[in-house]
C-alpha cells in the first residue's frame, strides 16, 4: 500500500504503479485511465477485501480505505508510524489505537459548483487528485446532522455563486446549539455578495434552522451563539473555529494527556486553540495557554468563568512559530502539552528541550513532522515513553497520536 492509501504495483523493469482501489496481494486488471492506470477488475481479491459502505466511494475522495477491513488497514497505519519513527532513530511502546466510529465527523469543508439553474448548486466533495466535485446525498463519516442539512445546505448555497468566479466552500460545524457554517471562497473584488443576495442567504439559513451563517467571519444570520461544552467551561464559538474532527477522538486524547500531567505543578499547553486540553489541565494545575489565533484565544479566556473549580487559566495569543516560548519563559513549568498543526513546531520543541519540564505530551497529526520534533526534545535529555494512535478520520490514510516524554 502506497502512502495515499493506494496499491502499489512494482514492475519487472524497476517501475511502479499507484492504483486506487487495489490491496495488498490481489491480481487486478488495469486500463489506461488519463491520469494513469485505473482499475477494472479485481481478478482475485484480498481476504481483506470488504463491500464499501457508501455509494459515492471510489468517485468522492473523502475516503480512499473503504474497501479494505479495519484491522488490516489500521494495522498498515501502524506499521507506517513505526516506519516513519525509525527514520528520526526512534522506538517507544505504541499502545492500541483508538478507533473512531462512522457518523462521528462534526466538521466538514463542503464545495459548492454551479447545478443546471440559477436557483440549484451542487453540494460535496472534490473527487480523488481532481477539482471535480462529486455531489453527495450521503456520507458514511458525517455526524448525521449533517447529513440531513444537505438538501437546505444545497439550497443556501445557490445564491453564494451569484459572481461566475465564486467558489464557495461551506465549512460546517456541529454545536451544542445547532449547525454553524462559515462561508469562503465568494469572489470579493466585485464587492462580495450583493444586498440581496445577502438577504436571500440569511433567510435561507433562518429555514434551514442554522444557529449562525457567516461570510468569512462577518455575520450574515444568527439566531444562537454557537456553543460547545469543553471540560467544565462553557466556550463560545469563533466563526470557523477549529475543532477536532471527532468529539470521541477528542476525549480520548485529553484523557492521556491528563493522566500524563497528573501531579504536575504548573502546566503549559501550547497551540491550545479554543482549550480542548486547557479546560481539562486546568483541573490537575494552574494553565499557561498560548496560540496564534487571536479570536480563539479571546472565546478560551472568555470561558474561564463559566467553568467552577480550576486552579487557573492564564490565556495569551503568541505566534508560537515565529515566537517559542523560550526556555527561560519555561522556567516555571514541570509540565508541557504542545498540538501543532501539520507542520509541526520544530523551534518550540527546541525550547522545551532546554527548559526545565519533566513532563512533556506531544499531539500530532502528521507523524512525520512529530518523529522530527520528537528526535529534538529526546536529543535534549527525554525519553520517549508511549504512543497513543488515534485513527480519527475514518477510512483514511491519516493517523494522529498523542505521545509521553519524561526526564
Amino acid at each position: 500500500m502506497g502512502g495515499e492509501g493506494d496499491g502499489v504495483i512494482r514492475l519487472d523493469d524497476g517501475g511502479v504503479l499507484h492504483v486506487a482501489g487495489a490491496l495488498p496481494g490481489e491480481t487486478v486488471r488495469l486500463r489506461a485511465g488519463p491520469e494513469g492506470p485505473v482499475l477494472d477488475e479485481v481478478l482475485a481479491p484480498s481476504p481483506s477485501r470488504r463491500p464499501p459502505p457508501c455509494p459515492h466511494f471510489g468517485t468522492c475522495g473523502g475516503c480512499v480505505l473503504q474497501h479494505w477491513d479495519g484491522d488490516s488497514a489500521l494495522a498498515w497505519k501502524v506499521e507506517r508510524l513505526r516506519a516513519t519513527l525509525a527514520l528520526e532513530r526512534l522506538e517507544t511502546e505504541i499502545l492500541p489505537v483508538f478507533r473512531t466510529a462512522p457518523g462521528r465527523r462534526r466538521r466538514a469543508a463542503l464545495h459548492v459548483r454551479r447545478g443546471s439553474s440559477r436557483a440549484e448548486a451542487r453540494i460535496g466533495f472534490k473527487a480523488r487528485k481532481s477539482w471535480s466535485l462529486v455531489d453527495i446525498d450521503v456520507c458514511a463519516v458525517l455526524d448525521p446532522a449533517i447529513v440531513r442539512a444537505l438538501p437546505a445546505l444545497r439550497r443556501l448555497a445557490a445564491p453564494l455563486l451569484e459572481h461566475p468566479k465564486s467558489a464557495p466552500s461551506l465549512h460546517v460545524t456541529v454545536t451544542d446549539d445547532g449547525l454553524d457554517v462559515d462561508v469562503t471562497g465568494v469572489e470579493a473584488r466585485s464587492g462580495g455578495l450583493s444586498a440581496d443576495a445577502r438577504q436571500e442567504v440569511a433567510a435561507l439559513a433562518a429555514e434551514a434552522g442554522l444557529a449562525r451563517l457567516t461570510l468569512a467571519g462577518d455575520i450574515l444570520f444568527q439566531q444562537r451563539q454557537p456553543s460547545l461544552r469543553i471540560g467544565r467551561a462553557r466556550v463560545a464559538l469563533p466563526a470557523g473555529a477549529f475543532l477536532q474532527a471527532d468529539p470521541a477522538a477528542e476525549a480520548a486524547m485529553v484523557a492521556e494527556a491528563r493522566f500524563a500531567v497528573e501531579g504536575a505543578r504548573r502546566i503549559a499547553d501550547l497551540f491550545c486553540g479554543l482549550g480542548a486540553f486547557t479546560f481539562p489541565l486546568a483541573e490537575v494545575a494552574p494553565v499557561l495557554a498560548m496560540d496564534g489565533s487571536a479570536p480563539a484565544i479571546r472565546a478560551l479566556a472568555a470561558a474561564v468563568a463559566t467553568a467552577p473549580g480550576l486552579h487557573g487559566v492564564t490565556a495569551e495569543a503568541r505566534d508560537l512559530f515565529r515566537r517559542p516560548l523560550s526556555a527561560v519563559e519555561l522556567k516555571r513549568i514541570d509540565a508541557v502539552v504542545f498540538d501543532p498543526p501539520r507542520a509541526g513546531a520544530l523551534a518550540q520543541a527546541a525550547e522545551i528541550a532546554q527548559s526545565g519540564a519533566a513532563r512533556v505530551v506531544g499531539v500530532s497529526c502528521n507523524p512525520a513532522t512529530f518523529a522530527r520534533d520528537a528526535r529534538r526534545l529526546v536529543d535534549g535529555g527525554f525519553r520517549l515513553e508511549r504512543i497513543r494512535p488515534v485513527d480519527q478520520f475514518l477510512w483514511s490514510s491519516h493517523l494522529e497520536l498523542v505521545a509521553v516524554f519524561s526526564r
